[in-house]
């Protein structure tokens, strides 16, 4: 089980780190992560996770969020492979 779900409020508010800016390209027809040394095109599910990561939202809220927009369902493990990937490489808090 992943440390997420280790019940750490600062954790199940994940947010973009300040130095990033999420951001629609349609010439890229994706979203990317703007930082000051480049870009990263993201897939479209992690530009729709990082969209929803911002601050104000519970993990478990997006997760459920995601599992609408998508029509699934047991995206939880996923999302936290996602978000775990995310810190790792520094882009959330």
């Amino acid at each position: 089980m992943s440390s997420l779900n280790a019940g750490n409020g600062a954790q199940s508010l994940p947010s973009l780190r300040t130095m990033f800016r999420l951001q629609w390209e349609a010439t890229q027809d994706a979203y990317v992560l703007l930082y000051p040394e480049g870009m990263v095109k993201l897939n479209p599910s992690a530009g729709e996770i990082l969209a929803r990561c911002d601050g104000t939202r519970e993990l478990d809220d997006i997760i459920d969020e995601l599992e609408d927009l998508f029509g699934a369902s047991n995206l939880a493990a996923d999302v936290y492979r996602f978000i775990d990937h995310a810190r790792q490489r520094g882009w959330l808090d």
